[in-house]
């Protein structure tokens, strides 16, 4: 119903447009008695200085203590303006950005819709603190004349962006970007300079193909010399994620695994060898599999004892590679539902989220054997019930941040839970949305990761999650895919001649480094639609496709 009887349809129906596609606005929509009025209000309520010929979308939203705009600039409705800021002249706010704090755009800037520009930041640094008790720090943010900024990207405060720069759409700046600059990525890096001729073929995501091109024939053509290099006539011997060579029968799982990654595996009398010797490590009494290397301490819970759990996986689906499974039920997880439920309980998922998802990874793996080749009991319906209710639906995440760590913990712990649980058995994630925005928060809060945090680990633990939420939704999925090239692109740096890839920077090549590396180039690979174009396909621990058993 139309609330000014002197205001006609026609009239009604261009001011509704002129809120989205602001700049058609004409002389008659500046001139406005209702433009003026506006201009009057914000000037009282704003503290605003808005040059005559700018113009303000009446449904943008202005809460400034000081505001100035220049000539022929203009701000779209539904836009949010807070704080101190200034927009030179010919400067451009589109629908849904957000500008906030203390910030200063030059001539000509030009920002597409759902930017945030952030020129202040909320301290976090005392646990003792409440976050909403600790100070604001306004550094203040600058942006030159003649910039761009594309769609949902990110300027948080203390930032300078120089003249003619554009920043891509996702992009997260977090550093300055000088005069000229093109940044994109998560966080944002400069890929070249306007005025640079980018040569023929040679775009970001082609860059990205011919990354992965390399590395998919380096690793298909050395992956035996690696697997060799640490075979012992005891067994495998090489480095651990800490980088100590140990003998350990997950050594020997992760050569079993490479090899059927790239299409060959053992057969006949070899195979069946390995197989006896594989199924023989399983305890027959709880079906855990103890690490002959690194036995357990029998005065303990063998629930207790990592390496037996986790060979859960790393035997288990190895026998499957061969041809084979486990002797055994795992009857150390069939559990009723108080017995299930108070291991789970007294998981300390508070502050070893990671720890607590690597247990119900193993607990999900063996519910899978047990389903697929033993009687089983309803373990699994147990399991997914409690955890769809112990989920943090703001995060999408298990377990708690922590002052330490940050996100470390109940990120990678997202990764080994959902594997074994939601991935393996094809089960949506409860909260994809949030889980993409914690994963991604986690990995901009490192800076995507860096000399000792570039790990297998942090980035098998990043990529995964994004790959498994986004068959569920598109959220953020610009920004997943830049994390998804970020690692194509470095993958061929990494590998050592002969030696595979280090779990960590500054460590020598392994077997578990190779593996985890390989699978998770092959999920970046699969997320950004290029798998076909990497030879190395998981099919084991890191195998993407769900065993379909369902509940």
């Amino acid at each position: 119903m139309r609330t000014n009887p002197e205001v006609s349809e026609s009239e009604l129906d261009r001011e509704a447009r002129l809120q989205f596609l602001t700049w058609e606005r004409g002389p008659a929509d500046i001139q406005s008695d209702v433009q003026k009025k506006l201009k009057e209000k914000l000037a009282q309520s704003a503290g605003a200085r808005i040059a005559d010929s700018a113009y303000i979308a009446s449904d943008a939203r202005v809460f400034t203590s000081s505001l100035v705009v220049g000539d022929r600039s203009w701000i779209a409705g539904h836009a949010l303006v807070r704080g101190e800021v200034e927009l030179g002249a010919n400067c451009s706010v589109n629908p849904y950005a957000c500008i906030s704090g203390k910030v200063r755009c030059g001539n000509g800037v030009r920002i597409a819709s759902l930017v945030s520009i952030v020129g202040f930041n909320h301290g976090f640094d005392d646990p003792d603190i409440p976050i909403n008790d600790q100070p604001h720090e306004t550094l203040g943010i600058t942006i030159g004349d003649d910039v761009w900024i594309g769609a949902n990207a990110v300027i948080l405060d203390g930032v300078t962006i120089g003249r003619g720069a554009v920043v891509a759409a996702g992009a997260v700046v977090t550093k300055d970007i000088p005069d000229l600059a093109i940044a994109a990525g998560v966080p944002a890096k400069v890929v070249r300079r306007r005025g640079e001729t980018a040569a023929v073929g040679k775009s970001r995501r082609a860059e990205v193909e011919q990354a992965l091109l390399r590395i998919s024939r380096v690793s298909e053509a050395e992956w035996r010399d690696v697997r060799e290099r640490h075979l012992t006539p005891e067994g495998y011997l090489s480095p651990d994620a800490h980088g100590v060579a140990r003998m350990s029968v997950r050594h020997e799982c992760d050569a079993i695994e490479i090899a059927a990654g790239f299409g060959e595996q053992l057969s006949g009398n070899e195979a069946r060898a390995v197989v006896d010797r594989l199924q023989a490590l399983q305890d027959p009494v709880t079906g855990f599999f103890p690490d002959p290397f690194q036995p357990p301490d029998p005065a303990k819970n063998i629930r207790d004892n990592s390496p037996a759990l986790y060979n859960v996986l790393a035997v288990g689906y190895a026998l499957e590679i061969l041809g084979a499974h486990p002797s055994h039920s795992i009857s150390g997880v069939e559990l009723d539902a108080v017995g299930l439920c108070d291991w789970l309980e007294a998981l300390p998922w508070s502050s070893r989220a990671w720890w607590c998802g690597d247990r119900v990874d193993a607990i999900a793996t063996a519910l899978y054997f047990n389903a697929r080749y033993f009687r089983s009991g309803r373990g699994k319906e147990i399991l997914f019930g409690w955890l769809s209710t112990h989920i943090d639906r703001s995060t999408g995440l298990w377990g708690k941040p922590t002052a330490e760590q940050g996100f470390l913990q109940p990120v990678n712990g997202f990764y080994r839970l959902t594997r074994g649980a939601h991935a393996q058995f094809g089960v949506p994630v409860p909260f994809p949305e949030a889980a993409i925005n914690s994963v991604m928060t986690h990995y901009r809060n490192n800076q995507g990761f860096s000399g000792s945090t570039y790990t297998a680990c942090n980035l098998l633990d990043t990529i995964h999650p994004l790959w498994l939420c986004l068959k569920q939704t598109d959220f953020m999925r610009g920004q997943a895919e830049t994390v998804a090239e970020d690692i194509i692109l470095r993958s061929p740096d990494r590998w050592q001649v002969k030696k595979g890839f280090a779990f960590a920077d500054g460590q020598v090549g392994s077997l578990q480094g190779t593996e985890m590396w390989l699978s998770t180039l092959h999920l970046a690979a699969d997320l950004l639609g290029m798998a076909e174009n990497f030879a190395y396909v998981p099919k084991g621990v890191h195998r993407t496709r769900p065993a379909g058993l369902g509940l």
